[in-house]
């Protein structure tokens, strides 16, 4: 759908373009990075060659308008990265050696690792779409994998560490939100155990990624507006929060996933009514974080 499909299926496809996006000021006025891993619209056509989905069917995974909701940020100062290839390609918030050795012709090497994610077909290169259906019609070389991996998934890490940096340089500190949404079936899920269905889940696994004035800020907030806030649960945070938050070193990171179901229409990924009301009390969050007293927020 965006790069040419290569005739030999082994071969490296060429990269696609713009693999992800930084808008930012030309000087960071605040310390807030804004991050969207899974937004991403770019099926490359090496992927769809291979794929046994069609175009409509691929975009299950997506967390489809979120960076469009986030977009605002940039007016309250916030550095944004915006990974634009898609998440079904390769996925920026699983550790990259995730992978799943089914999927590949050729044996891994020993630096590759299983997780629960990887049982579930959602390692760094996925197998299966959200709704759980395979993506691929043949088994891939590792060698596709690890282009992708080294044409992705690294330099956006490297985007996102460089501005934490510049950001921890300039103001002592960093504070890095990665956004996502949850399928409203997970909100159900968790209704069934008897908890209150969240409207939105905030992931700093369990206190590691930040320190528990910035959870504390944005929860407020969100429940002030109205929402129902859920700590940790169903998702504590991925490998972004966990690689790039580190409280003690003045870098702190948020994970906050948000009810499709609130603002999109789940079956054709059209936006929903409920986009304009939380675009908008996203908008008074990111004002509220970008006038925040960091050093009060953020003591320990």
């Amino acid at each position: 759908m965006s790069v040419a499909a290569s005739s030999d299926p082994g071969a490296s496809p060429p990269p696609p373009p713009r693999a992800f996006e930084v808008r930012r000021p030309r000087v960071l006025k605040t310390p807030l990075v804004f991050a969207s891993p899974h937004a991403g619209r770019i099926y490359p056509d090496d992927m769809m060659a291979a794929s046994r989905l069609d175009e409509q069917d691929i975009r299950r995974s997506e967390d489809a308008l979120v960076d469009g909701l986030i977009e605002r940020g940039r007016k309250a100062g916030a550095a944004l990265v915006l990974c634009q290839v898609a998440r079904a390609y390769v996925d920026v918030n699983r550790d990259p050696w995730e992978m799943d050795p089914a999927m590949f012709k050729d044996a891994l090497p020993a630096e590759a690792r299983s997780s629960a994610r990887v049982a579930a077909g959602l390692g760094a290169v996925p197998r299966v779409v959200g709704d759980g259906r395979q993506i691929y019609a043949r088994k891939l070389d590792f060698a596709e994998a690890q282009a992708r991996i080294a044409r992705v998934h690294a330099p956006y890490h490297e985007a996102l560490a460089g501005l934490l940096a510049e950001a921890r340089a300039r103001f002592g500190l960093a504070v890095l939100i990665d956004w996502h949404s949850m399928p409203s079936a997970a909100g159900r899920a968790e209704a069934r155990r008897g908890r209150p269905k969240p409207d939105m889940v905030l992931g700093d696994r369990h206190g590691a990624s930040c320190a528990p004035g910035l959870t504390s800020l944005v929860r407020r907030e969100l429940e002030a507006a109205g929402y129902v806030v859920s700590i940790n649960r169903p998702y504590a945070g991925g490998w972004t929060t966990q690689t790039h938050g580190r409280p003690a070193d003045g870098a702190h990171a948020l994970q906050i996933e948000l009810d499709r179901g609130l603002y999109l229409d789940e079956r054709t990924l059209e936006p929903r009514p409920g986009y304009a009301r939380l675009r908008q009390d996203l908008e008074r969050l990111f004002a509220v974080l970008a006038a925040a007293d960091w050093a009060a927020v953020l003591r320990p």
